[in-house]
C-alpha cells in the first residue's frame, strides 16, 4: 500500500513538473513580448496606432500583470508560517493545475496571468514537496523537462500544448492532479510524526536555491532543447532529439545513479563538486565553440551531468531545524530572472539606447551594450551556480539506488520515451521542384516571429509564405531556440510547416541569424560573418539546382540605421564596409569572374535612393521593383513609418517576370516576391 502511494506521489509530482516547465517557458516569452509591446505603445501617439493589429498592450495592463507576478513568486513564503499544514500541498497543486488549464482555455484571463498562476502554484508546491516528499523533487524536474521535449518533437519544436486544441487533454491532466493531491492528503499515513527526522522530510538550503536558479536557466536556454543544441553545434536536429531526451531521463534509472555515485566517490569529498562543475563547463565550452557531431555529443553529456544535479538541491531536515525553503525558492526565481535578462542582452546589446541621464548612460547603458559576445559567459555563470550545491556537500552522495524491478521499469520508460521522441522528430519527405523554367523568390525579415507589437504568430508568417507561392525564401532575423521566442527553431518549424528544405546560418550566439527555405534542391550552403559595430550580421550563400545548372543565392542582413544624437554616418560606414565585404566574398567564390545565375537578397536597411543601394545597380544587378510606384514597394511597415529596405537583386541571365509585395502584418516587415525566368523558353 505504501509503495503504491509513493508511485501516485511521483506521478503527481511529475505532472505538476510538466505544468511548471510549460508555464515557465511561456511566461518568459510573454513577459518579453508584452513588456516590449507596452514600451512601444507608450512612445507612440494613440491616434496613430491601428487597434486591429494583434499584440497591442496598454502599459497600465502590463503593470498589473507584473504586480501579479511578484505575488505569485512570493507564494512559497507561505510555507514558512503555514508549512506544517499538509493541506497546503493540495492547495498548491490545484493552483498549478488551474493556472495551466487557463493557459489552454479561451477565456478572458490573459495567457500571461494564467502562466503566472501556474508558475506560482508550482513554486508553492515545490516548497511543500521538499518539506514532505523530498525524494520526489528530481522526478518533478526530470519528468517535466522530458515530457516537454517529447511534446516539442511532435510540434516541430513549438509546444503544441499551448494551443486551444490541447484544452481537452489539459482538462483531464489538471483534473487528475487535483484528484491525486486531494486523495494523497486524505490517505496519508496517520502515524507520520511531523517532528521526526526522515529522508522524506527535507529542506532547501541557501545553496540549493542558488543551484536551482542556475539549473533552470541551463535547461530552459540550451541543454533541455534539442533544437538549441543542434543550432549551437550545427548538427542534425532529428538525430539528437532522442539523444538529448536519453541524457535527460537516464538519471531516473537507479543503476545509473549507483554507477555515477561509485565514480564520484573515487574523488575527495572536498573536490568532487568542483570537478563536476569543471566537467560541465568544459563540455559547454567545447559544445558551443566548435561544430559537428563531437560538439553535439559534448552538449548531450553536459545535459546528463546537469540532470544528475537535481538530487543535490535539498537535504534532510534535522529535528527542530527551521525550514527556509520558501525563501530560497524565491532566490532561485530571482537568479533565473537575472540570467534570463543577461541572455536577452547578449542578443540585443545593439538596441540599447541612452536614457538621457549622463550617469545612467555611462553605467547601465554601457553595461548592457557590453553583453556582446558574452553568451558563453552567461552560460558558464549558470554552470557555476548550478553546481555550487554539490561543492557544499562533502559527507554524503544523494544518488541512491533502487530495486531490480524499479530499475527495469525505469529503463523501459526511458527507452519508450526515446523511441517516441525519435518518431515524433522524423523529418517529412520533401518533393522538390525540378525542371521548371521559372521560379518565385521571396525575402522576408520575420522579426523573430513577432509582428510590430510583438505578437508571436509563426503560423501567420507561414501563411504569408504559402500564399506568396515562393519556391525559395530568404529569411532574416531568424531564431532557433531563444528563450524570448519560446524556444522554437523558427527555420525548422517553417520549413516543415511549408514542406520545404532549409539551411540556417547563425550570426549571433549560435541561435540567431539567416535562413533559406526552398522546395527546389539545395546542393551547397555556407556563411560568413561581416564586420559589425552594431548587431553582428553576416551573409549566407546557398546553391540551388532547379535544372541541370546552378543558381547561387546570397542572403544578408546589413547593419541598422538608427537615429542618434551623433547622426547615422558611422552606421552608414558600417553598412558600406559590410557591402564591400559581400562583394569581396562573391569575387572569391567566382574567381573566374563568371557569376552565372545569381540572386542577392535580404534586409539592406537603406532606401532605394541611397548611395549604398546605387552600388548594387552599378555592380550589374537589376532591381525588379524599379519603375513601380514607391508606396507599392514598401517593405518596412510600422506605425508612422513605411520604407523600402528589403531587396531582391537579379543578375543576368535571370529575368523578372513579375514582382510584388505581400500585404501582411505578420512581421514588421513585408515580403517582396519576384517571379524569375531561370531558363530560356523553347520556341
Amino acid at each position: 500500500m505504501r509503495n503504491r502511494l509513493q508511485q501516485w506521489h511521483v506521478l503527481e509530482a511529475g505532472l505538476i513538473g510538466i505544468f511548471f516547465v510549460q508555464s515557465l517557458r511561456l511566461l518568459i516569452g510573454l513577459l518579453y513580448s508584452r513588456v516590449a509591446s507596452a514600451s512601444l505603445v507608450s512612445v507612440l501617439a494613440p491616434s496613430s496606432i491601428d487597434p486591429a493589429l494583434p499584440g497591442i498592450v496598454d502599459p497600465s495592463i502590463i503593470s498589473g500583470e507584473l504586480s501579479f507576478l511578484v505575488y505569485m513568486i512570493a507564494l512559497p513564503l507561505l510555507t514558512i508560517p503555514l508549512g506544517r499544514f499538509r493541506g497546503l500541498l493540495a492547495v498548491s497543486a490545484i493552483l498549478a493545475a488551474g493556472g495551466r488549464l487557463l493557459m489552454a482555455a479561451n477565456t478572458a484571463v490573459s495567457p500571461l496571468i494564467a502562466s503566472e498562476l501556474a508558475v506560482g502554484g508550482a513554486l508553492l508546491y515545490l516548497a511543500m514537496l521538499i518539506r514532505y516528499r523530498a525524494s520526489n523533487l528530481p522526478y518533478f524536474f526530470l519528468i517535466g523537462f522530458g515530457v516537454d521535449q517529447i511534446l516539442r518533437a511532435f510540434g516541430n519544436t513549438l509546444d503544441p500544448s499551448w494551443s486551444a486544441d490541447y484544452y481537452p487533454v489539459q482538462l483531464v491532466l489538471s483534473l487528475l492532479v487535483i484528484i491525486f493531491s486531494i486523495l494523497s492528503i486524505i490517505r496519508r499515513n496517520a502515524q507520520t510524526d511531523e517532528r521526526a527526522v526522515s529522508p522524506e522530510r527535507g529542506l532547501m538550503p541557501l545553496w540549493g536555491g542558488v543551484g536551482l536558479g542556475g539549473l533552470l536557466f541551463l535547461e530552459l536556454s540550451l541543454l533541455a532543447l534539442p533544437n538549441a543544441i543542434a543550432a549551437r553545434a550545427r548538427i542534425d536536429y532529428t538525430i539528437f532529439v532522442p539523444l538529448v531526451l536519453l541524457a535527460t531521463l537516464l538519471p531516473l534509472v537507479p543503476w545509473v545513479r549507483i554507477q555515477t555515485r561509485n565514480f564520484v566517490n573515487t574523488f575527495d569529498g572536498a573536490l568532487r563538486g568542483w570537478l563536476w562543475m569543471l566537467l560541465i563547463a568544459l563540455l559547454a565550452v567545447f559544445g558551443t565553440r566548435f561544430q559537428g557531431i563531437a560538439a553535439g555529443i559534448a552538449l548531450v553529456l553536459a545535459q546528463f551531468a546537469v540532470s544528475m544535479l537535481w538530487w543535490w538541491l535539498v537535504r534532510p531536515q534535522a529535528e527542530g531545524e527551521r525550514n527556509w525553503t520558501g525563501l530560497w525558492l524565491i532566490l532561485a526565481a530571482l537568479l533565473l530572472g537575472i540570467l534570463v535578462i543577461g541572455d536577452i542582452f547578449t542578443y540585443e546589446y545593439a538596441f540599447v539606447r541612452n536614457f538621457g541621464d549622463s550617469s545612467l548612460d555611462t553605467t547601465i547603458a554601457t553595461l548592457l551594450r557590453g553583453f556582446r559576445g558574452l553568451g558563453l559567459g552567461v552560460l558558464l555563470l549558470a554552470v557555476f551556480l548550478a553546481a555550487l550545491p554539490m561543492t557544499q556537500v562533502q559527507r554524503r552522495v544523494p544518488w541512491t539506488g533502487g530495486s531490480f524491478r524499479t530499475t527495469l521499469a525505469a529503463v523501459g520508460l526511458v527507452a519508450i520515451a526515446s523511441v517516441l521522441a525519435a518518431y515524433a522528430a522524423r523529418p517529412p519527405v520533401i518533393a522538390g521542384v525540378r525542371g521548371e523554367d521559372k521560379l518565385r523568390f521571396g525575402t522576408y525579415n520575420i522579426h523573430s516571429g513577432y509582428n510590430e507589437f510583438f505578437d508571436f504568430d509563426l503560423d501567420a508568417i507561414a501563411r504569408t509564405v504559402d500564399f506568396s507561392g515562393a519556391n525559395v525564401v530568404l529569411l532574416q532575423e531568424v531564431e532557433t531556440g531563444r528563450l524570448t521566442s519560446f524556444g522554437v527553431d523558427q527555420a525548422l518549424w517553417l520549413a516543415r510547416r511549408l514542406g520545404m528544405d532549409k539551411r540556417f546560418y547563425p550570426t549571433n550566439e549560435g541561435m540567431q541569424g539567416l535562413a533559406v527555405l526552398s522546395n527546389t534542391e539545395i546542393v551547397f550552403d555556407e556563411g560568413h560573418l561581416l564586420t559589425s559595430t552594431g548587431t553582428q550580421t553576416g551573409v549566407q550563400r546557398v546553391q540551388l539546382r532547379p535544372d541541370e545548372g546552378i543558381i547561387t543565392v546570397y542572403n544578408t542582413w546589413l547593419g541598422l540605421l538608427v537615429d542618434t544624437p551623433e547622426g547615422t554616418e558611422a552606421q552608414e560606414q558600417d553598412q558600406q564596409l559590410q557591402l564591400n565585404e559581400i562583394f569581396g566574398i562573391i569575387a572569391s567564390d567566382h574567381p573566374n569572374g563568371n557569376l552565372g545565375r545569381m540572386i542577392i537578397g535580404g534586409t539592406f536597411n537603406n532606401v532605394p535612393t541611397s548611395p549604398l543601394i546605387q552600388q548594387m545597380r552599378d555592380a550589374g544587378f537589376s532591381d525588379p521593383f524599379d519603375g513601380q510606384p514607391r508606396e507599392l514597394s514598401y517593405t518596412l511597415w510600422r506605425t508612422g513609418q513605411q520604407a523600402r529596405i528589403d531587396y531582391l537583386w537579379l543578375r543576368p541571365p535571370l529575368q523578372k517576370l513579375s514582382a510584388g509585395v505581400m500585404d501582411t502584418n505578420a512581421s514588421d516587415h513585408r515580403m517582396p516576391v519576384v517571379e524569375v525566368q531561370i531558363a530560356q523558353r523553347s520556341n
